[in-house]
């Protein structure tokens, strides 16, 4: 199948220029690229510009209530475990309200693809502050500068034992792709945050990033295996310094590529997923890709097992039987 055989025929309602249309379109060619049957497909999500993506894909979709996208989705994927269940949901509505249910979600590792898209805003009610939004943002309801500190999404992740994260980038398509994918093959609740640009209430809220000019510079493209390299020539990179992680320059104070850390996405010890996650500018780079993806047993598998040993091993099979059990006679 091909990336327009998983998109409805339902106007696309994002504002023009915002984030959310790049998402959607990388959304479709990795559904694509991993040739999901639409009828054994469902996407869930709760409420705010991101939860409109159930209504522009072509396979099953529910748009829940605020913050209870990832309950809805948990339930679907325990009672249908073949089924490919993603959640689509905002900064506000996951993080906020929905937080609960999100760590939760986490905890008990269910196979659920979670895209969380982070423009640190509440955009679809029009310019609050969300839970990512950073300390000192003048909004609409916090015209004087928000006194609160944010989540940060890999730590709330990794606090409540996930076992995967990657990060993307509205404008790079193709690490969106790929991570995207990555998260669906991943057994276990897989989370994408997604930076994506509000172009009307917080415009340029990841131009640390999002700037062509600046970007390489910047930004940390992470592969499993590979070396922690950035920079337009690739020649800048990260090793440790003492517990620290520390940008170094190739060919500076004898500085080789050997010394620049290699990337272990699957190391159960998260300590330096965190580190990587964590990393900010502008003394750093901000990492993308997939930061962390271990394998451990879901919370559907696990439940489904448990139910069929103890139908194997019950005594009453059907309705009947159960009936038969309780004191009972017979008439005539």
């Amino acid at each position: 199948m091909l990336p327009q055989d998983y998109k409805s025929d339902q106007y696309v309602r994002f504002c023009p220029g915002c984030g959310d249309h790049a998402i959607l379109n990388s959304l479709l060619k990795a559904m694509a690229e991993l040739s999901l049957d639409p009828s054994q497909t469902a996407v869930i999500s709760g409420i705010g510009c991101s939860s409109r993506m159930p209504h522009y894909l072509s396979c099953y979709g529910f748009n829940t209530i605020h913050g209870r996208g990832a309950a809805i989705a948990s339930g679907l994927k325990t009672s249908r475990p073949e089924l490919s269940v993603w959640l689509m949901s905002g900064d506000g509505d996951c993080l906020a309200i929905g937080g609960n249910h999100f760590i939760h979600c986490l905890r008990r590792n269910v196979d659920i693809n979670i895209l969380l898209f982070n423009n640190r805003i509440y955009g679809l009610t029009k310019g609050q502050y969300s839970p990512t939004s950073p300390k000192g943002f003048v909004s609409k309801s916090s015209p004087y500068g928000t006194v609160e500190r944010p989540f940060r999404p890999a730590e709330l992740v990794m606090g409540a034992r996930g076992t995967f994260f990657a990060r993307t980038l509205d404008v790079d398509l193709q690490n969106s792709v790929e991570v995207m994918v990555a998260a669906a093959q991943h057994k276990g609740a897989a989370v994408v945050e997604c930076l994506v640009n509000c172009v009307i209430f917080n415009n340029g809220a990841h131009n640390y990033i999002a700037d062509r000019e600046h970007r390489a510079d910047n930004m940390l493209v992470l592969r499993h295996g590979e070396k922690m390299l950035f920079g337009a020539n690739k020649d800048k990179g990260l090793i440790l310094d003492g517990h620290d992680l520390k940008v170094v320059h190739i060919g500076v104070d004898g500085i080789t590529e050997d010394d620049i850390l290699v990337h272990d996405a699957h190391c159960t010890d998260d300590t330096l997923h965190r580190k990587l996650a964590l990393m900010e500018g502008p003394d750093m780079p901000i990492a993308v890709g997939i930061i962390r993806d271990i394998e451990e047993p879901t919370y559907d598998n696990e439940v489904n097992a448990q139910i069929r040993q103890v139908q194997a091993n019950a005594k009453v099979h059907n309705f009947d039987e159960l009936t038969m059990t309780a004191e009972h006679w017979q008439i005539g």
